[in-house]
């Protein structure tokens, strides 16, 4: 691999060669600085921030560096104040300073390729915009990469620099465009030894599942399903309810050639019946996304206005942001306060903005926190009365269904209640949700519903599962019983590792700061079978070093605990196992 230009995290051992290059480039070459004695550049990030290096076999070729929002402070807050550039105020701004190359690589794609590494490793940790200063020589070069002046320029030593600033996802996709030819090129060419993928999904959305990769997705290999543990997903542990099972095998030929009922009409009287619904306040989909899709396509345009809770379930902003291109702000959850919601705060920022729609997953995937109806049902109804809310209550039952708005959803028109049935009845794989809304919310969502919106053996399913709830309290009782198990084993790892457990069917692993990554975790855990999701692209919140794990059976959550505890022994060699029971965070479970 040495004729290959490797792009990796700097080691301690590239720090002096780092701070050499600082000093021949920005105090000898470039003048920003005054020359120093020991002809070494460095400043009070350093520690702090993250540094990326291109090489070339023995040689380094080039680094940049990383300021991730949560050191607290940026190389910018020499030059400007937060009230001079509210950009640094924000929770999800990466500054990206000093991409310096050595002058004989200058013409090569080492920049490029630095730029490009580090809007990857930002977007893996959450990031959405970036921030860097621009040399204004150079300014034409930051503007064809997707980057847009921030109205402020700055002065240091003899350089002057043009403040700029970006969409992530959007500098990425110019920087794909610009260079699709090169980076297709380069792809088998770099040593990429980052811990993020070279390249985004095509469609941009992250989701759970790459446990299936290890299974085949061309589905010649599925008895691998049994070698591995996707925790990764929270698919449900148990199986359907026997009356399912039954429903499944008793005539699949019939099942698969014949066409089902047009309007799933019999899946609506059921769901209807088992929730004490009027089945006019009812409309169904294959998933809780095949709704979202509809319906967001129906009530949203580019010039919507939409407020996400911050961490929250990416196919929301995936939809909102990236679909339709709607202006979308984050409602910030905080580790300080368990991740909850602040009912006064959610209504200040509703007040504030009149948003076109407000979407809150209840419980919350994947902080594992409940908001109770009571609260919410205070909130919407002194929020604006243009407002429209969208309820996801894919976990509820974990809870308990008496805590759903779906009865506000009747009457109220701003109010939405969307549940599936995947994940609580383990139907993950059949495919089919409901939504709550009044009757001529329903009526125009049902005008754009294609004929069959449900499969026949997931309307049987579906139906099957509703009449059996004996059977689903039981493991969903189980699946606690399972969670707070699995939590004090996980707990037991070593000293820094934060285990939060939840009211539903998984729990989040954090790693000590300065530690590994939650995907070196992931990658390391996958090497012995157990798939579990790195949460970090999702929000900065989460720094890079939070993965989900789904609760699994007792054996499986076994094998989970097995492979942290083999995964974190290479990557924290030093880290002291806990000798006696510590508490847990708020809010975690033992």
């Amino acid at each position: 691999m040495g004729r290959h230009l490797q792009l990796r995290a700097a080691t301690p051992e590239d720090l002096d060669w780092i701070h050499e290059l600082r000093h021949r480039v920005y105090a000898e070459e470039l003048g920003q600085h005054a020359p120093t004695a020991a002809g070494r550049l460095s400043d009070g990030l350093d520690g702090d921030n993250v540094y990326l290096v291109a090489a070339r076999g023995t040689d380094r070729v080039g680094f940049v560096s990383l300021t991730p929002p949560w050191v607290g402070r940026y190389g910018l807050d020499k030059y400007l104040t937060h009230d001079e550039l509210p950009l640094l105020a924000e929770p999800d701004v990466f500054e990206v300073r000093i991409l310096t190359v050595e002058p004989r690589w200058r013409s090569t794609a080492a920049a490029p390729l630095l730029m490009y590494a580090a809007l990857r490793w930002i977007a893996s940790r959450g990031g959405r915009r970036v921030v860097a200063m621009g040399r204004t020589d150079l300014l034409a070069m930051y503007l064809a990469a997707g980057l847009h002046p921030a109205g402020r320029t700055v002065r240091s030593g003899a350089v002057t620099f043009e403040v700029l600033s970006g969409d992530v996802r959007e500098v990425t996709r110019t920087a794909l465009d610009r260079h699709r030819t090169l980076l297709d090129r380069l792809r088998a060419a770099v040593d990429w030894r980052l811990d993020v993928p070279f390249a985004p999904r095509a469609d941009g959305c992250e989701h759970g599942g790459a446990s299936f990769t290890a299974v085949g997705t061309d589905f010649r290999s599925l008895h691998r399903r049994r070698q591995i543990v996707a925790a990764d997903v929270l698919d449900a542990w148990f199986d359907p309810a026997p009356g399912v099972r039954a429903a499944l095998a008793d005539d699949p030929g019939w099942m698969a050639r014949t066409s089902p009922p047009t309007d799933a009409d019999g899946l609506v009287a059921e769901i209807a019946a088992a929730r004490g619904l009027p089945a006019g306040t009812l409309t169904v989909g294959a998933g809780s996304s095949d709704l979202i899709f509809r319906a967001f396509g129906q009530w949203l345009t580019a010039r919507s206005r939409v407020l996400l809770m911050d961490p929250g379930y990416g196919e929301y902003a995936h939809v909102t942001e990236q679909v339709v291109g709607c202006r979308v702000d984050r409602f910030r959850l905080r580790r300080e306060e368990d991740w909850r919601i602040d009912p006064d705060r959610l209504s200040a920022a509703v007040a504030r903005h009149h948003y076109d729609l407000v979407v809150v997953v209840n419980p919350n995937n994947p902080t594992g926190r409940h908001a109770p109806a009571a609260v919410l049902r205070e909130v919407i109804a002194t929020a604006p009365a243009a407002t429209r809310w969208w309820i996801d209550e894919a976990y509820l039952g974990y809870v308990d269904p008496a805590e759903s708005l779906a009865e506000l959803a009747t009457t109220d028109a701003r109010v939405t209640v969307c549940t599936s049935l995947s994940k609580m009845y383990a139907l993950s794989g059949a495919r089919a949700a409901y939504l709550v809304a009044t009757p001529d919310t329903t009526d125009l969502l049902r005008r754009w519903t294609p004929p069959w919106p449900v499969g026949l053996p997931a309307q049987l399913a579906a139906v099957a599962a509703l009449r059996d709830p004996a059977y689903y309290t039981e493991r969903w009782r189980r699946t606690h019983a399972l969670r707070g198990r699995l939590a004090t084993d996980l707990a037991e790892l070593g000293e820094g590792v934060l285990v939060e457990d939840g009211v539903a069917n998984f729990l989040n692993l954090t790693l000590p700061a300065g530690g590994p990554s939650a995907a070196q975790l992931v990658a390391a855990c996958r090497r012995h079978g157990v798939y579990l999701r790195d949460l970090s692209p999702l929000s900065p919140e989460y720094q890079g070093r939070t993965v989900r794990i789904a609760v699994r059976d007792t054996a499986e959550n076994a094998r989970i605990v097995t492979a942290c505890q083999a995964a974190l022994d290479v990557l924290l060699p030093l880290l002291p196992r806990r000798t006696a029971p510590v508490p847990l965070a708020a809010g975690t479970a033992r």
